[in-house]
């Protein structure tokens, strides 16, 4: 791209400066946009007296970002002289993407430095084209688009692996010590396999709502492509078609056609499924039988298990092959989830294993995905939990008023039908927001008051339950409960009738012929019941 023709891309929520903001936020790209194309901002949120903490922030972002996103500048929101800020911010993003990457040093990489007033929210773009460059280069205009989701969807899909490992170590009981070097050494090999080639991986369509019948795809290790670089793999035009299994694309397993009804969004992207198979039977000249070797142990062991449980998550377009897929998308995803788990293992090696699964999660305000482990030995109202998910809701810029990254906010993966747009699940058969579209009363002067999100509508003689007269309070608090599972802040059934009864005699009363009567409802606390039907006690001002 020219000098004199380069913009700045934002497809994302336009940026908004306000004097709560912070200082330092990443900005996020993907070597498969238009260069200097941002999608979406990562608060900086471990800093020291020094600046960034740059560990920390890396070992968290390289969980959260998925693979086919990049960090692609920085934003630092201050009053000094801009381009000394611009030029902070361009350090800062090219340290952060070293540690992400494993590299030393980036060749010829575009950095983004960006500046921000804190007073009038302004901010002004600056390009550092390499990391040698001393100059930078303001760059105008700025536009921002009207549809990110579109933008980011309408030609890209998702790549999913699902891979459990069972892991066995043997460690010698004299000294337990020795157990981090070997689990290691363990870690090390397994992804060594990844490589290996003689290793399979299956590619599959996981949407079976299109007529057409997409036969699986098998790509060995041996005919994957480990040298080149993302941003320098071409892509090719998606409507190319090439029977050879190596030239594949990603188009080759997406619908072929899509309803213009279609919402572009992560929930309704085509997802391709990746299994990883070892093949341990291969052809030999020779014919022979399978050996068995024993080693002897010099001392005292015992056996350890460690199980994982990877679900790699990657972004891709459509035109990408799919070994360059595999090989520069689900294997480093799938090494860099073994190592973040292998961390998070370490100091319970020899105890407690805990119990870790990824999940995906795609928040309001952010058109593409984000990958968090959850540690699951305890409850998500354990405040280890909440204290991890108050941290996410800093770091992604999230309101703190609503629950959006439990684990009932996660993505729902399960094959999709596209020729209803519905998951194969099937879904609750109950209206839903009936205050919609309802008219104005005309009484003037008065206020409107809404409740926000939604709710499912329960009422008398519903599902053949003859409650006529007597159920209203059952059938509110049903409607009550129905907002709470819809927000995320539970995931607790809809009581029936006997269940409310049942709750309201374990709370205290003990006269089963005054349940169910207007005033025994009106005379207990809602929180209490709330409490009971839903396990938790609700706090609306901290939903984490």
């Amino acid at each position: 791209m020219e000098k004199n023709n380069r913009s700045i891309r934002i497809e994302c929520p336009k940026l908004l400066i306000t004097r709560n903001e912070s200082d330092l936020q990443w900005l996020i790209g993907s070597p498969f946009f238009p260069p200097l194309t941002i999608i979406s901002t990562f608060r900086c949120i471990h800093s020291n007296s020094s600046g960034p903490d740059f560990p920390k922030e890396s070992e968290e972002i390289r969980t959260l970002l998925l693979k086919g996103f990049d960090v692609i500048g920085a934003l630092i929101v201050g009053k000094s002289d801009p381009e000394k800020t611009a030029a902070r911010a361009v350090e800062a993003a090219r340290t952060l993407k070293k540690l992400l990457t494993g590299t030393t040093k980036l060749e010829n990489e575009e950095t983004i430095g960006a500046v921000a007033d804190p007073d009038t929210g302004d901010i002004r773009f600056f390009l550092s084209e390499t990391e040698s460059s001393t100059s930078f280069e303001l760059v105008n205009p700025v536009s921002y688009g009207d549809n990110p989701e579109k933008f980011v969807w309408e030609s890209g899909c998702l790549l999913l692996c699902q891979l459990p490992i069972k892991l066995p170590l043997c460690y010698p009981v004299n000294k337990p010590s020795d157990a981090e070097s070997i689990f290691s050494r363990a870690i090390e090999a397994v992804i060594a396999k990844f490589k290996d080639p003689n290793v399979v991986y299956l590619v599959e369509a996981s949407n079976r709502g299109s007529l057409d019948v997409v036969q699986p795809v098998i790509l060995r290790g041996s005919e994957l492509d480990f040298d080149a670089a993302v941003a320098n793999i071409e892509l090719l035009d998606e409507a190319a078609h090439n029977s050879e299994k190596k030239l594949l694309q990603c188009a080759h397993f997406c619908l072929k056609s899509k309803s213009t009804l279609q919402l572009f969004s992560a929930e309704n992207a085509d997802i391709i499924q990746i299994s990883v198979l070892l093949n341990r039977s291969e052809k030999s000249p020779k014919c022979s039988a399978p050996a068995v070797e024993y080693f002897a142990a010099m001392d005292e062991t015992r056996l350890l298990i460690v199980d994982f449980k990877l679900e790699v998550l990657c972004y891709a377009v459509q035109g990408i092959l799919l070994m360059h897929a595999i090989s520069k998308l689900i294997i480093p995803g799938l090494i860099d989830q073994l190592i973040s788990m292998k961390k998070m293992n370490l100091p319970y090696l020899l105890t407690q294993h805990p119990e870790l699964h990824p999940y995906h999660f795609c928040p309001p305000g952010i058109a593409h995905p984000v990958t968090v482990i959850y540690e699951l030995n305890y409850g998500e109202t354990e405040m280890k939990q909440v204290d991890a998910r108050r941290s996410l809701h800093l770091r992604l810029g999230l309101p703190f008023d609503r629950p959006l990254l439990r684990i009932a906010n996660s993505l729902d993966l399960s094959i999709k039908s596209h020729s209803s747009n519905r998951s194969t699940r099937k879904g609750s058969s109950l209206l839903k927001d009936v205050h919609i579209g309802i008219p104005g009363s005309g009484v003037s002067g008065g206020n409107i008051s809404l409740v926000q999100g939604s709710y499912e509508y329960y009422h008398y003689l519903q599902d053949g339950f003859d409650d006529s007269g007597w159920g209203c309070a059952y059938r509110s608090l049903q409607t009550i409960v129905s907002w709470f599972r819809l927000q995320h802040y539970s995931s607790v059934d809809v009581p029936s009738h006997r269940e409310i009864q049942q709750s309201l005699v374990d709370i205290g009363d003990k006269d089963p012929a005054f349940i169910g009567s207007r005033e025994w409802i009106g005379a207990i606390e809602l929180s209490f019941v709330l409490d009971k039907l839903l396990g938790v006690v609700v706090f609306l001002h901290t939903p984490f």
